[in-house]
């Protein structure tokens, strides 16, 4: 099994990572601080899957009826 890298904020690689964070003084998750904007994303995303699926099964009912329809003659 490969080791695994530890990055310390005391090792000169990853300083500069380290300190922008530090600086930047937001923490926490933005999408717990944003719930109203997450909850409207995945309303959205709900709805356009719903309207996509809805296409998807009126034209799979389509084929099917165009399918039933379809004549065949016996010479």
């Amino acid at each position: 099994m490969a080791p695994v890298k530890t990055i310390h904020p005391n090792s000169p690689a990853s300083l500069s990572l380290y300190s922008i964070v530090e600086r930047s003084g937001k923490k926490g998750n933005w999408a717990n601080r944003n719930r109203g904007v997450v909850l409207v994303f995945c309303i959205v995303f709900l709805v356009v899957v719903g309207i996509m699926a809805l296409f998807a099964y009126r034209r799979m009912l389509k084929r099917k009826a165009d399918k039933e329809s379809f004549e065949t003659t016996r010479d």
